[in-house]
């Protein structure tokens, strides 16, 4: 399941964190890539210390979004890691690792939150390999990506401009991909009975069944 998120962030929240990107230093991002990946990583990645602050501020809103909580169902983020794309870069197709991390962390969910107004520079989709074949993904500044760990992908070539992107991975209450569709799906459906109906016997009926569903899947 992919599921787009816009915007995740936006206003203050949005500028700052995207000015702190821009301003940060950045060194090769193949020195961060899994052994399989290097060979195909060709990026820049932030200095940790500089992005602290903007990497609390994405935390914090994906800690806070209704979708991305019900999506994801997350147990655990990892730390917020931020790219910069000049002209020529770009990142194969690889996936990501499954556990990473100290302390260790598996990784179910991936998710990409762009910075950049998509106007700003050419290429530099994020297309992720699907069942129904790639799927391109270029989203304003602000709007986020979530999408299975599992899936290969890969950042398309740059052409013009620059383009920044915050990343991450959470391990999810739910490990299996098609488990937290179906919980997602059914908790979009009962939000949207008690919005139209409040509580009533359909909603509880539906918080039943979500309720029992997830306390078959999770794994706390």
């Amino acid at each position: 399941m992919i599921v787009c998120i816009a915007p995740l962030l936006e206003g203050e929240a949005l500028a700052r964190a995207g000015a702190l990107a821009r301003a940060a230093r950045y060194r090769d991002g193949a020195e961060t890539a899994g052994w399989h990946a290097r060979a195909v990583k060709h990026n820049r990645q932030a200095e940790p210390a500089d992005v602290a602050e903007a990497a609390a501020i994405v935390a914090a809103a994906l800690q806070a979004h209704p979708v991305f909580q019900s999506a994801v169902l997350p147990q655990r983020l990892s730390p917020i890691l931020f790219n910069r794309y000049a002209p020529g870069m770009d990142y194969g197709p690889h996936v990501d690792d499954a556990v990473m991390g100290t302390p260790r962390l598996r990784s179910d969910v991936s998710f990409t939150l762009f910075l950049d107004d998509p106007a700003g520079y050419e290429g530099g989709e994020l297309v992720i390999d699907s069942a129904g074949g790639e799927e391109s993904v270029k989203l304003a500044a602000g709007a986020c990506v979530v999408y299975p760990a599992t899936h290969l992908h890969r950042v398309a070539p740059v052409v013009r401009g620059t383009r920044h992107a915050a990343v991450g991975w959470a391990q999810s209450l739910v490990r299996d991909a098609a488990a937290r569709e179906i919980l997602f799906d059914l908790d979009t459906a009962r939000r949207a009975v008690f919005e139209r109906l409040g509580k009533s016997e359909t909603f509880d009926r539906l918080a039943k069944t979500y309720a029992n569903l997830l306390r078959r899947w999770a794994e706390p």
